[in-house]
């Protein structure tokens, strides 16, 4: 027969646990803990951060050996493919030629055909017309280091945060929002609003450590805070969650107790450059990356077709809400209508 720390015991252990949904309208209000100057004095340190140049451009899956993808990193056109092996490479979008988006180049091995007049260009290039980008591959994430667009010191590889040593378990979401990457930043930089403005994911939210309004460092930037992730209306699972910013378009919430402890979500926001509006595009690319120290994690490899599209709808259903966020600071700091 259990004892009664046997079965207390159990149902901490359950990743599963009910609990009595609050009316929207009757949770605790968090304005006043959502300090708008201790907000920006998180950004302000954020942007201080150095990223080395490099940009996040698609998710490592996106890009295929069969042909070039294109995509624009502050309004810069730029093409990425894969060689035999599977290398990476990245580089100017526009043929050097006359123009012809490379894009629709053919592929061979490391070299792109331009289909207007059979210019080849490729990784070996080192010419002034046309010279490739440093690109990074982490397995999850596809990257490209841009030197005079991020005009700070390089670095040979992103500074990407912790994560867990096994990245299998992943699901990656693009979006594209009207702002600059400062607001995508400042959205997950106010932790507050998630059980407001987010009621069918979060419940119980509850902020626990802040950084400082001033003096803020490495040791003590980051936030913590205690959640619940709803999974129905009376069944969630308790977490404990930190955000940290490991570069200036990054923000890392990562779960440090509870249910999937190790696991992350990157959020991170690539400048696109001016939409035909003359308005700023911004690129949310996010990566979840799951871990579990649950023996029965394993066979969730074997379902990865099938949980990829419930992690990709859960996020990207957080972000189009959190894109408004977004958008309306954009729109209220540059006084655009």
């Amino acid at each position: 027969m259990s004892t009664r720390n046997e079965l207390v015991n159990w149902a901490q252990s359950r990743p599963l646990q009910r609990f009595s949904p609050e009316i929207w309208s009757q949770q605790l209000p968090t304005y006043q803990d959502a300090d708008p100057k201790l907000i920006a004095a998180a950004l302000h340190w954020s942007q201080q951060r150095p990223s080395g140049n490099w940009y996040t451009i698609a998710a490592s899956s996106a890009i295929r050996r069969d042909r070039p993808l294109g995509t624009r990193v502050g309004g810069r056109e730029i093409v990425a493919w894969r060689d035999d092996s599977g290398g990476l490479h990245a580089g100017p979008g526009a043929c050097p030629h006359l123009g012809a988006p490379l894009a629709s180049a053919h592929v061979e091995n490391d070299t792109l055909i331009c289909r207007w007049h059979g210019l080849r260009v490729g990784a070996g290039d080192n010419a002034s017309r046309w010279c490739p980008y440093p690109s990074f591959d982490d397995g999850v994430l596809a990257w490209a280091r841009l030197d005079s667009l991020g005009a700070e010191e390089p670095t040979d590889t992103p500074i990407i945060g912790p994560r867990p040593a096994d990245t299998t378990v992943h699901a990656v979401t693009h979006l594209i929002g009207i702002c600059e990457p400062q607001d995508i930043i400042a959205n997950r930089l106010d932790p507050w609003h998630g059980s407001w403005f987010h009621p069918y994911s979060f419940a119980r939210l509850e902020v626990t450590r802040t950084p400082p309004r001033e003096g803020i460092t490495e040791e003590n930037h980051r936030l913590l805070l205690r959640v619940m992730f709803r999974v129905t209306r009376r069944l969630g699972v308790p977490v404990q969650a930190e955000f940290s910013c490991p570069d200036p378009r990054t923000i890392v919430m990562r779960i440090v107790d509870g249910e999937g402890a190790g696991s992350v979500v990157e959020t991170h926001a690539t400048p696109l450059g001016s939409g035909p509006d003359g308005r700023a595009r911004t690129a949310v690319v996010e990566a979840t990356i799951a871990t579990s120290q649950r023996p029965g994690f394993r066979h969730a490899h074997w379902a990865l077709p099938l949980l990829r599209p419930i992690m990709n709808r859960a996020a990207a259903r957080l972000w189009r809400d959190d894109l408004t966020y977004a958008e309306r600071r954009y729109q209220l700091r540059t006084n655009q209508s």
